[in-house]
């Protein structure tokens, strides 16, 4: 079925095909449209599930936990601050190994305040153990949510799905949604491991020593590891069950390319119309769309950009002291490369400010002709 829907409606709708059995949430701007749809299709009975109103996001997180724990598949979502306070609780997940699913709406983090959109409030919780896959449009976070449970309830790792403020989580497309049978085939319920049982009482989140807190930390980085085979495994599944799938890269035209613009949520789209007209222009372009944050996509990366001379990755965030968060991870994946690529780090779009397709022409043309690699970022304003 085809509808027309906002990308925060879009995510409300995966939710329910989930069969996600409880939701706890607390509204804030922009992710509240998800919070309101999905406590209208509990109200009508399309949800199969419950929701908790809750009184913060940090209790949102904790009541995910708990309810994960006895074998309960759950939905949380949430912004910027309503991110950052839940911060405490997303750490206690990941060391858990619950197979929590949260859509994160990027948003500008205070002070000044301001709802534009901004990935730094979900850059921010890196280390916390949580994968986090950027996603372009509402229909790849419409498969991605789906996908999410099932890549959640492998590895019993959580998960972020995130999409931009506005721009995607507000913005109405045509979004095909899947028949409840295929997504039913796809993800079966009742995978998760019950470990907290009233009939068989028991014990999480125990204090260790130091010795043992170091095995528990190697399992999680082991099960983060491990988790890339699961992510292809599981996108190849749905791409033959649904007829969509997306890696944790795509590459366009990065083959023969003298520059290629590395981009990550909604500005791909935006980078997609620039990319064709400096193909006509002469330019050899090329495209590397990041969607996979944690686990990063080294090889992938490396694979793409091997034989480029010149990239310029275009951070919708800032790292205070350091550079854009996407470009800091991408030199770092390609310092093993003989031969890789000199970085030109850009920041552009913060709190939503328009990244046109001139604009960024403008970054490929004037990277073309840096013979630099600077160590700061290039701030880009619109003029």
């Amino acid at each position: 079925m085809r509808a027309l829907l906002s990308g925060n409606y879009a995510i409300a709708e995966a939710v329910r095909l989930s069969r996600v059995q409880l939701v706890a949430a607390y509204p804030i701007t922009p992710q509240t449209p998800i919070y309101e749809r999905v406590s209208e299709m509990e109200s009508e009975g399309r949800l199969g599930g419950k929701m908790m109103r809750m009184e913060s996001e940090h209790s949102a997180m904790g009541a995910c936990i708990a309810a994960s724990t006895t074998g309960v598949r759950v939905f949380t979502a949430t912004s910027s601050q309503g991110l950052a306070l839940m911060h405490e609780m997303l750490h206690y997940a990941s060391g858990s190994r619950v197979p929590i699913v949260m859509a994160c709406v990027n948003r500008v983090l205070a002070v000044p305040w301001a709802f534009g959109s901004d990935q730094t409030d979900t850059l921010s919780q890196r280390d916390t153990g949580w994968m986090q896959f950027y996603c372009e449009n509402g229909q790849e976070a419409l498969d991605t949510v789906i996908q999410a449970y099932k890549i959640a309830e492998k590895t019993l790792l959580p998960v972020m799905i995130v999409i931009d403020a506005f721009f995607t989580s507000h913005f109405i497309e045509p979004i095909d949604i899947p028949d409840e049978s295929s997504i039913d085939a796809f993800l079966p319920r009742g995978i998760i491991p019950k470990r907290l049982d009233v009939n068989k009482p028991t014990f999480v989140a125990s204090v260790v020593n130091a010795d043992q807190y170091s095995r528990f930390r190697k399992r999680t980085f082991d099960a983060m590891e491990d988790a890339r085979a699961t992510i292809k495994e599981v996108n190849d599944d749905y791409k033959v069950r649904i007829g969509r799938g997306y890696g944790p890269v795509e590459s366009i035209n990065t083959e023969d390319a003298e520059i290629v613009l590395v981009t990550s949520g909604s500005i791909t789209s935006t980078a997609r119309v620039a990319l064709r007209s400096l193909r006509e222009k002469g330019h050899r372009a090329g495209l590397l769309k990041i969607k996979a944050f944690r686990p990063f996509p080294v090889k992938e990366v490396q694979e793409a950009l091997k034989n480029v001379p010149r990239a310029a990755v275009v951070d919708r965030n800032i790292s205070v002291g350091r550079e854009g968060i996407f470009c800091e991870e991408l030199k770092a994946a390609l310092y093993p490369l003989v031969r890789r690529p000199k970085v030109t780090g850009y920041i552009a779009g913060l709190c939503g400010a328009d990244v046109s397709p001139e604009m960024l022409e403008d970054i490929v043309v004037r990277t073309i002709h840096n013979n630099n690699e600077d160590s700061l970022p290039i701030w880009v304003e619109k003029d």
